[in-house]
């Protein structure tokens, strides 16, 4: 379902009524979804189309880093 081995973090917003998926190491990257699995799978296209956008515009692709910790 999900080749990309970037950090998710997976929430329900009340407010959206929607589990959203954020990408932190690709800023500005984010999906949604009714279900646990709709938002991976959306989330999965979201990061080929920002990673696709990012080669286009001769930007920097950041490497996956695994686990991020903050302090």
């Amino acid at each position: 379902m999900n080749e990309y081995k970037y950090e998710m973090i997976i929430y329900w917003s009340q407010q959206d009524q929607a589990f959203l998926v954020e990408v932190p190491e690709l800023p500005g990257c984010m999906a949604d979804g009714a279900t646990h699995e709709e938002a991976l799978k959306n989330t999965s296209e979201v990061i080929r189309q920002w990673i696709e956008t990012a080669k286009d515009l001769g930007r920097e692709i950041p490497q996956p880093r695994g686990r991020l910790a903050y302090a």
